[in-house]
């Protein structure tokens, strides 16, 4: 099922525009503590693992490594993760929506509307799975 946070009801995707999706980050207490950015695209939650609390101003860049994608229905997950890979808990540390304002191969630009992240943020990939995510000024 595909939600949107916006008012807190369903709408299908469907429904919406399609430069608009999902945006969650989960608080991930696992061996080590980060943070996973997650952004609904291509039909999953494209998601990315950020070891320091995302950046809530602009001029601090954050270090965020891409993941394997996730389903839709991880979106609302809140619990713990039982012994083996990524066990530890999860809880929501965000979540709304976000328009897709530009992407292409290294550079992905979105206008997030969290309850903590607010305005345009970039992800620009600068190894294999590496990228830097930053909120614009």
């Amino acid at each position: 099922m595909t939600r949107t946070y916006a008012n807190g009801e369903y709408i299908p995707k469907s429904k919406r525009d399609v430069t608009t999706g999902i945006y969650v980050i989960q608080k991930h207490s696992a061996k080590r503590l980060h943070y996973d950015l997650r952004l609904e695209m291509d039909g999953v939650l494209k998601s990315w693992a950020v070891p320091k609390e995302p950046p809530l101003v602009s001029g601090v860049k954050r270090l965020a490594v891409q993941v394997e994608d996730h389903p839709i229905s991880y979106a609302t997950f809140e619990g713990v993760i039982p012994e083996g890979y990524g066990a530890g808990s999860v809880e929501l540390w965000d979540r709304g929506s976000f328009e897709l304002l530009s992407r292409d191969k290294n550079k992905i630009v979105v206008r997030i509307a969290g309850e903590k992240l607010k305005g345009d943020y970039v992800l620009v990939r600068f190894r294999q799975k590496d990228w830097l995510f930053f909120k614009k000024s």
